[in-house]
Protein backbone atom coordinates (compact mmCIF):
# COMPACT_ATOMS: atom_id res chain seq x y z
CA UNK A 1 0.00 0.00 0.00
CA UNK A 2 1.77 3.36 -0.82
CA UNK A 3 0.13 6.95 -1.24
CA UNK A 4 1.06 9.57 -3.98
CA UNK A 5 1.42 12.23 -1.04
CA UNK A 6 4.65 14.28 -1.19
CA UNK A 7 4.27 16.05 1.64
CA UNK A 8 7.43 15.60 4.62
CA UNK A 9 5.90 13.08 6.70
CA UNK A 10 3.89 11.08 4.58
CA UNK A 11 3.50 7.63 4.47
CA UNK A 12 5.29 6.56 1.16
CA UNK A 13 4.93 2.85 1.87
CA UNK A 14 3.42 0.85 4.46
CA UNK A 15 3.48 -3.08 5.00
CA UNK A 16 1.92 -4.23 7.04
CA UNK A 17 3.90 -7.43 9.67
CA UNK A 18 3.67 -10.96 8.45
CA UNK A 19 2.70 -11.84 12.12
CA UNK A 20 3.39 -15.73 11.55
CA UNK A 21 2.55 -18.21 14.06
CA UNK A 22 5.50 -20.16 14.00
CA UNK A 23 7.54 -17.47 14.58
CA UNK A 24 5.50 -16.50 17.45
CA UNK A 25 5.96 -19.87 18.60
CA UNK A 26 10.15 -19.52 17.58
CA UNK A 27 10.16 -16.48 19.83
CA UNK A 28 8.96 -17.87 23.01
CA UNK A 29 11.07 -21.26 22.31
CA UNK A 30 13.93 -18.94 22.21
CA UNK A 31 12.79 -17.03 25.11
CA UNK A 32 12.51 -20.27 27.33
CA UNK A 33 16.32 -20.55 25.75
CA UNK A 34 17.40 -17.58 26.85
CA UNK A 35 16.23 -17.66 30.63
CA UNK A 36 17.89 -21.34 30.72
CA UNK A 37 21.40 -19.10 29.51
CA UNK A 38 21.15 -16.45 32.34
CA UNK A 39 20.36 -19.02 34.77
CA UNK A 40 23.07 -20.81 34.08
CA UNK A 41 25.32 -17.82 33.79
CA UNK A 42 24.44 -16.50 37.30
CA UNK A 43 24.69 -19.67 38.86
CA UNK A 44 28.17 -20.04 37.21
CA UNK A 45 28.56 -16.23 38.96
CA UNK A 46 27.50 -17.28 42.09
CA UNK A 47 29.02 -20.74 42.33
CA UNK A 48 32.71 -19.40 41.18
CA UNK A 49 33.43 -21.17 38.58
CA UNK A 50 35.65 -18.91 37.14
CA UNK A 51 37.57 -18.94 40.51
CA UNK A 52 37.36 -22.71 40.75
CA UNK A 53 38.58 -23.41 37.51
CA UNK A 54 41.67 -20.75 37.69
CA UNK A 55 44.12 -23.38 37.36
CA UNK A 56 42.83 -25.00 33.76
CA UNK A 57 40.76 -21.79 32.85
CA UNK A 58 37.75 -24.04 32.01
CA UNK A 59 35.80 -22.09 34.29
CA UNK A 60 36.19 -18.87 32.13
CA UNK A 61 35.17 -20.22 29.37
CA UNK A 62 32.18 -21.95 30.37
CA UNK A 63 30.98 -18.41 31.86
CA UNK A 64 32.30 -16.52 28.23
CA UNK A 65 30.53 -19.11 26.31
CA UNK A 66 26.97 -18.99 28.08
CA UNK A 67 27.59 -15.15 27.55
CA UNK A 68 27.80 -15.32 24.19
CA UNK A 69 25.31 -17.33 23.70
CA UNK A 70 22.87 -15.00 25.69
CA UNK A 71 24.06 -12.48 23.41
CA UNK A 72 23.17 -14.38 20.14
CA UNK A 73 20.01 -16.07 21.27
CA UNK A 74 18.78 -12.17 22.23
CA UNK A 75 19.99 -11.27 18.70
CA UNK A 76 18.08 -14.25 16.98
CA UNK A 77 14.97 -12.44 19.04
CA UNK A 78 14.83 -9.43 17.87
CA UNK A 79 15.58 -10.40 14.54
CA UNK A 80 12.59 -12.24 14.39
CA UNK A 81 10.44 -9.77 15.90
CA UNK A 82 11.57 -7.07 13.75
CA UNK A 83 11.39 -9.30 10.49
CA UNK A 84 7.58 -10.45 11.95
CA UNK A 85 5.93 -8.13 14.20
CA UNK A 86 7.06 -4.46 12.96
CA UNK A 87 5.60 -2.79 9.55
CA UNK A 88 7.56 -1.80 7.36
CA UNK A 89 7.10 1.89 6.67
CA UNK A 90 8.84 4.42 3.93
CA UNK A 91 7.80 8.10 5.35
CA UNK A 92 8.92 11.10 2.49
CA UNK A 93 11.68 13.13 3.62
CA UNK A 94 13.30 15.99 2.92
CA UNK A 95 16.04 15.75 0.39
CA UNK A 96 18.80 17.84 1.24
CA UNK A 97 22.52 18.97 -1.17
CA UNK A 98 25.61 18.44 0.41
CA UNK A 99 26.40 22.64 1.19
CA UNK A 100 22.81 21.98 3.70
CA UNK A 101 24.35 19.32 5.62
CA UNK A 102 26.75 22.21 6.83
CA UNK A 103 23.67 24.16 7.77
CA UNK A 104 24.83 27.14 5.64
CA UNK A 105 22.52 28.78 3.11
CA UNK A 106 24.25 29.02 -0.71
CA UNK A 107 24.05 32.89 -0.13
CA UNK A 108 26.23 32.93 2.87
CA UNK A 109 28.86 30.68 1.61
CA UNK A 110 31.63 33.28 1.54
CA UNK A 111 30.39 34.26 4.98
CA UNK A 112 28.77 37.10 6.59
CA UNK A 113 30.33 40.96 7.38
CA UNK A 114 29.58 41.93 11.19
CA UNK A 115 28.26 45.40 10.60
CA UNK A 116 25.63 45.88 7.48
CA UNK A 117 22.77 48.16 6.92
CA UNK A 118 20.35 46.52 9.92
CA UNK A 119 23.47 47.17 12.65
CA UNK A 120 25.76 45.36 14.91
CA UNK A 121 23.23 44.22 17.41
CA UNK A 122 20.73 42.67 14.92
CA UNK A 123 23.67 40.60 13.27
CA UNK A 124 24.36 39.36 17.24
CA UNK A 125 21.08 38.79 17.51
CA UNK A 126 20.35 36.85 14.07
CA UNK A 127 23.48 34.58 15.09
CA UNK A 128 21.81 33.74 18.17
CA UNK A 129 18.53 33.18 17.29
CA UNK A 130 18.80 32.01 13.60
CA UNK A 131 15.22 32.56 13.04
CA UNK A 132 14.74 36.19 13.84
CA UNK A 133 13.10 38.12 11.70
CA UNK A 134 12.73 35.86 8.50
Amino acid sequence: MSSSGSTYGDIHRYEPPRESTAAAIAIVLLTFVQIVFVALFVYGLADRWAIAGQDTGVGNMVLGFLLTAIFVNLGFILLLYRKEFLPDVMIVKKRRRKWEDLYVREEQAEGETLVDETGAWDTVKRAIYPYYKR
